[in-house]
């Protein structure tokens, strides 16, 4: 029997099948029953799935049509398949699946649960995003490129994103950008991946990570096959006298706002980093998370990388201003880089998106993207205010850690709680947090939560704030 199609089908797109080939000494017809039987018991074709018309089978098999009809009218019978006037030939109610393994379930989606309230870090409100404002961009995108750029190339990222990126950058944070130094890529990670490519090509082994930090920072260079080196940080940020002494070939850090301490990296501390990049001949990546979040003053710090691009690459992203589900960041390379970062960022998948990429443009040239960059500080500046109210009435005794900025804060629990019990106690009554363990390698911290506010509504945020209270004193007992 011909094989044709695919392996498997969800209810209703059976259009083609998949088929063992004919055995030459036996009857089709025969075949054909008891290869759709086995198709509906192994849950290949599960309860509801359309089967093709017995013209299409026909012709797809190279047999009668009267062939095909009588199979379906004999696994009808037999209560395997029904047909109606107008919805053709499906899989019966009840039938499909029975013997199929299901497979593990989906991962649990600790950002954005379905039930419960989640404050996990780095989960933006959604409901912000400029649907209207995207949806003009992304119309006149797919509306006005040209034929001939819809097919492969522009490895970096469109031109007119680059182009856009480099004004913006230079403008709000003082970056030292050109468009012909940015390699636009599909999120943070992947630039990751870019920069430890860079890396391991000029013979480095090492990157230094922040601890505690962003955990999957550091397992995205583990799995690139280098060593993740942690360095402590503290109030002023990433410890560079610690650093030095580690001698790693690199380091990634969040200068402007780190997950989950919430400090910046002190002037005294920027300038010694610059230097000991320099003089080690070591490559600076500059997480710029959340760092267009900035609450207490008119606008965020400028970057590292305006400081030194010749040593530190920069790699932004919309993740946190926009949504994740846009996949769009950006690295911003020294001139010598830029080849090596193109050419692997082609490997990797042969460009980005190129209709979101200049729906992108178009909203930071037409100024779409700063108005909604002032609209979210405010209402990210709201929640703040709240949850630190609602902290100091629940929980004066414990303290909040971080500047005033972002999307999470951290909270240092009161002497004699134990953070694994009260993430436990929020958690049964459905209340998601973590804790500063969850961020830390190679040193333990004081018991403290992060806790994310960007998600949460504020009446949601006013009830996690209790939940967390009451599991703090219950692990006092």
């Amino acid at each position: 029997m011909a094989k044709q199609g695919t392996t498997s089908h969800p209810a209703g797109t059976a259009w083609e099948l998949a088929l063992p080939e004919w055995d030459p000494s036996g009857p089709r017809r025969a075949q054909l029953e008891a290869a759709l039987r086995t198709a509906i018991r192994d849950g290949r074709l599960g309860a509801g799935a359309r089967l093709p018309s017995s013209r299409a089978l026909a012709a797809q098999l190279g047999v009668s049509r009267r062939l095909v009809v009588e199979v379906y009218d004999q696994l009808g019978a037999e209560g395997y398949l029904r047909a109606a006037r107008g919805s053709g030939t499906r899989v019966a109610a009840g039938e499909g699946g029975g013997g199929a393994d299901p497979g593990p379930p989906p991962p649990e989606p600790l950002l954005y649960p379905d039930t419960g309230i989640s404050l996990f870090p780095g989960a933006p409100d959604l409901s912000l995003f400029p649907r209207r404002a995207w949806s003009r961009a992304l119309r006149r995108a797919v509306a006005e490129l040209p034929d001939a750029r819809l097919g492969y190339g522009e490895f970096a990222g469109t031109t007119e994103l680059r182009v856009a990126l480099a004004e913006h950058l230079g403008r709000i944070r003082a970056a030292d950008a050109a468009a012909g130094r940015i390699v636009v890529t599909a999120g943070f990670q992947q630039g990751l991946r870019l920069f430890c490519g860079i890396v391991r090509d000029r013979g480095g082994a090492r990157i230094a990570v922040e601890d505690p930090g962003y955990q999957l920072s550091a397992w995205t260079i583990e799995t690139e096959r280098l060593e993740a080196v942690p360095i402590a940080v503290d109030g002023d940020g990433l410890d560079v006298e610690a650093l030095a002494a580690a001698d790693p070939d690199a380091v990634v850090v969040t200068p402007a706002h780190t997950l989950p301490t919430g400090a910046v990296l002190a002037p005294e501390r920027r300038r010694a980093l610059v230097g000991w990049a320099r003089e080690r001949g070591a490559l600076v990546l500059e997480d710029d998370y959340d760092a267009e979040l900035r609450y207490d003053r008119r606008g965020p710090a400028g970057t590292l990388q305006g400081l030194a691009p010749d040593v530190v690459v920069l790699a932004g992203s919309v993740s946190k201003t926009l949504a994740p589900a846009l996949r769009l960041a950006w690295l911003c390379l020294p001139p010598d880089a830029v080849a090596a970062a193109t050419i692997a960022r082609a490997g990797l998948d042969g460009g980005g998106p190129r209709f979101d990429e200049l729906a992108l443009a178009d909203l930071i040239a037409s100024g779409a993207f700063d108005r909604h960059l002032r609209a979210a500080r405010a209402h990210n500046r709201e929640k703040r205010a709240v949850l630190l109210e609602a902290l100091a009435a629940a929980m004066p005794d414990a303290r909040v850690r971080g500047i005033d900025a972002g999307l999470h804060v951290l909270l240092e629990l009161p002497p004699g709680v134990d953070e694994a019990k009260v993430i436990a106690g929020a958690a049964a009554a459905g209340v998601r947090v973590q804790g500063l363990a969850d961020f830390t390698r190679a040193r333990p911290g004081p018991p403290a939560l992060v806790l994310g506010y960007g998600l949460p509504s504020i009446r949601d945020l006013r009830e996690a704030v209790e939940v967390i209270a009451s599991a703090a004193a219950a692990s006092r007992e």
